[in-house]
């Protein structure tokens, strides 16, 4: 069988045809996902925006045409356009992780802002002290965004040893923080 262009399946959508939209969602929903998730930093977030970019697809929302570009970066853009909205509508701007901790509001008493320095010194320094195998699994997924199937995938090995680094990692970093919470590493 024939593998259909983009613009092919993209024309037979637009002609409501369930199995096009099917192969489209599979040719991009992970790449997608991950592009939103890099823009959004919140999984439910690029999941919503996902789902919400093939719903304005099926319904003709948005109207590609091939002379002015790629299928491709029309269906980015529309994406992009897509998580700026969702953005706009909550009113919560998207932060990159390593500027949260210089977000930290000023109306806070210092306590407060060296205490939550601290924990965030804590975590990183649990993280690092993981084996370089669970340190990745645990970039992937949570920080990345990936799914246990796509990060199998990725590092050519089995779904369920994805899934047994990273339980295995998050019960290493709850043992590790737990221990620095004892030794009064930090307090709550």
């Amino acid at each position: 069988m024939e593998k259909s262009t983009d613009t092919s399946l993209y024309l037979r959508v637009s002609k409501q045809d369930k199995a096009a939209l099917e192969q489209l969602y599979d040719r991009y929903e992970k790449i997608l996902f991950s592009f939103l998730y890099k823009m959004l930093e919140d999984r439910g977030l690029a999941e919503e925006a996902l789902q919400e970019v093939f719903i304005k697809i099926w319904r003709g929302k948005g109207v590609y045409d091939e002379s002015k570009g790629k299928f491709t970066s029309w269906l980015f853009r529309m994406a992009q356009n897509t998580a700026i909205d969702l953005i706009r509508k909550r009113k919560k701007p998207s932060v990159p992780i390593e500027e949260a901790a210089q977000m930290v509001s000023n109306d806070k008493p210092v306590d407060q802002q060296m205490e939550w320095s601290e924990k965030q010194e804590q975590i990183q320094t649990a993280v690092q002290h993981l084996s370089a195998e669970q340190q990745k699994m645990i970039n992937l997924f949570y920080f990345k965004g990936h799914t246990h199937e796509a990060i199998a995938e990725m590092c050519d090995i089995p779904l369920g040893t994805v899934k047994s680094r990273i339980r295995l990692a998050l019960k290493k970093l709850k043992t590790s923080l737990h221990g620095m919470q004892e030794r009064g590493a930090y307090d709550d």
